[in-house]
Order: structure tokens, then sequence, then C-alpha cells
């Protein structure tokens, strides 16, 4: 059961779910977490967009934001002013089509990555894999002090990402991060 006080969000994986996808998303609507990347890279632009409706309608009504990923374009006819994105993808987005969303989030690998994020106008940042995953099988984690260091280089939210869990995110916490992503977590939920 997901438990600690730290802002937590849910990054989607249709692949992991234990159930049905739109029953798997009620259940992690049901542990009230902060917010929802709806990241399901394999879909083209279209089925992304089908499924993001859908999703955006489970989470109407509730405290938890819907964070769309990759697709600027869906987010924006959706009116979702929530957009996530990889960093060579969010420094390519035109300046205009950026001021269309009001938090902004950008995946970060490396010290530079997060710097030239937090310039490129990013609101918050995911910092990772902290932890051994089986999400990067053979990669080695980047550990507490990366994500210390990411915390005290940038002046925007940053969340752990990578092998977190109830057990260790409150590590992640201590380390700076404003909250953790969790991906196994929210798609094994029982």
């Amino acid at each position: 059961m997901i438990m600690s006080m730290c802002r937590k969000i849910c990054v989607t994986n249709r692949g992991l779910a234990v159930h049905d996808f739109s029953e798997q998303i009620k259940r992690v609507l049901d542990t009230e977490p902060y917010g929802i990347i709806l990241r399901e890279k394999d879909l083209s632009e279209e089925d992304y967009s089908i499924l993001a409706e859908q999703v955006a309608e489970l989470c109407h009504g509730t405290e938890t934001k819907l964070i769309l990923h990759s697709f600027p374009e869906v987010a924006d006819k959706l009116g979702i002013r929530a957009l996530h994105m990889p960093l060579h993808k969010f420094l390519e987005m035109p300046k205009m089509q950026k001021k269309k969303f009001s938090a902004l989030g950008v995946s970060v690998h490396s010290l530079m990555d997060a710097v030239s994020a937090e310039k490129g106008g990013a609101t918050y940042l995911t910092a990772g894999h902290i932890f051994v995953t089986d999400c990067k099988k053979g990669l080695a984690p980047r550990g507490l002090e990366f994500l210390e260091e990411v915390c005290r280089s940038v002046s925007i939210p940053v969340y752990a990402i990578g092998g977190i869990h109830e057990e260790n995110m409150d590590s992640c916490i201590h380390a700076g991060a404003a909250g953790v992503c969790m991906m196994s977590e929210y798609m094994k939920l029982w």
C-alpha cells in the first residue's frame, strides 16, 4: 500500500498493469496521487489522444493532476495544461508552444540536463534513475548523491524516479526531492 506523505506521481505503463488499464487508473486514483504522467510511449499520436481523453475523464473531479507525455498538440487539443517531455524534445519546442502549459516537466539524467531544462523553461524535473529498476535492466542507478546534487543545482521541484517504492521514498525526500515518481508500484496495485 502506498502510504508515505511525500508528493507522489504515477507514471503509467499499460504493459505492467495487472488489471484492465481503465480499472488500473481507477485504483491509482483511489490512492490520491499528486499526479499521473500518462507515458505510454509506444502509442501513435492518434491512439495516445484517444487514451488521454479516456484517462482525463477518469481524473475529472479528482485532485490528481493529469500530465500528458510527449504530445503537446494532444494536450493542447484536450485543454490539459500539464506536459512532460524528454529533454531533447523539450529543448526543440518553440517558446510559444511552451507558454501554453502551466506545468512543464522534463526527464533528466545528469546535472547538465537539469540545468539545461531549467534554463529552457521547465517548471519541474524528474531525475533518475535513482535505484535499481527492472525498467533499466543492466544500467547502474545514479543514486541519492546524484539526486541531492540535482536538487541543489536547480530552483524548481525535482521528483525522484527509478526503483522507488514505499521503503525508499523517504530517502529521496531527505535528499531534497519534492516527491517521487513510481511506475511499478502503481501499475501493480491490486
